[in-house]
């Protein structure tokens, strides 16, 4: 299936970063996060990507279109590095197509503005680019696959921790205590989508307001729950953890990781 990737946000909750570059390609560890969620769906077989460009695009072309692989993996050099030998697998053949669909458009009008791009498709996956999972992606789209409906979200809960108050109406504490995981449920930014999808939109609205209130109407939307790991990438602090995650290892996102995770389990 083809992947639509979301790239043009301007990311003003990490502005120290995002005014010199997009979000998409703030680093985590020694590669764009981008790069780690197109890695993702590449681990599961999908492959054939629609960036959807907008806040300072040229960097992430220019990213793309002088791609050099050595400089993300370890490598003999010989020669004075006329000859490079890579150590680390290499990159599966990926399809990009790389789309300018302007600065102000909002996630709703970015979709419409690559629908073209996807058409012919049965089904296809969107992802807001910022955020990293473990979810099992064959068994969500296995899910979706037979529940016949047009669209479906991967839903989680922010990893995030709350000081909790249960008072009195006059105000009087009866608790106060700190919940280490919120009790709500978000939508994690992972999607699927039938070709149907472009029937329930229109131009300029935001995707998950009035497009989804009409699937919800019809009974055509899913919510995929996944109690693992999720992070994503809204802030400074964020990104420190990410980064962290990074440089010790932990990295449950890739698939080495994710089988090595689940060898642990067993054993």
């Amino acid at each position: 299936m083809k992947v639509v990737l979301f790239c043009g946000g301007l990311g003003t909750r990490i502005r120290d970063y995002s005014e010199s570059i997009p979000k998409p390609m703030i680093p985590i560890g020694h590669q764009p996060i981008l790069c780690h969620v197109m890695q993702y769906y590449a681990d599961h077989g999908h492959d054939d990507f629609v960036l959807c460009l907008g806040y300072k695009a040229n960097i992430i072309k220019d990213f793309f279109l002088n791609f050099r692989h050595q400089s993300f993996a370890d490598c003999v050099l010989q020669g004075r590095g006329g000859d490079v030998e890579v150590l680390d697998k290499q990159a599966a053949d990926w399809r990009i197509t790389l789309i300018d669909t302007g600065i102000w458009r909002n996630i709703g009008s970015r979709l419409w503005a690559v629908r073209d791009h996807v058409r012919g498709e049965e089904m296809f996956l969107a992802n807001y680019s910022d955020g990293l999972t473990d979810v099992d992606l064959d068994d969500m789209v296995a899910r979706f696959t037979a529940s016949g409906k047009i669209g479906c979200f991967l839903a989680v809960r922010p990893p995030l921790t709350y000081h909790l108050v249960d008072m009195l109406p006059d105000g009087e504490v009866r608790e106060f205590r700190s919940s280490e995981r919120s009790e709500m449920w978000i939508n994690g930014g992972y999607f699927l989508f039938r070709k149907e999808i472009f029937d329930y939109m229109r131009d300029g609205e935001e995707l998950v307001l009035e497009p989804f209130q009409r699937l919800i109407d019809d009974n055509q939307l899913m919510a995929y729950r996944h109690e693992g790991f999720w992070r994503c990438m809204d802030t400074l602090r964020d990104r420190q953890v990410l980064e962290d995650m990074v440089e010790k290892g932990q990295m449950p996102w890739q698939a080495g990781h994710r089988h090595a995770a689940a060898k642990l389990e067993v054993a």
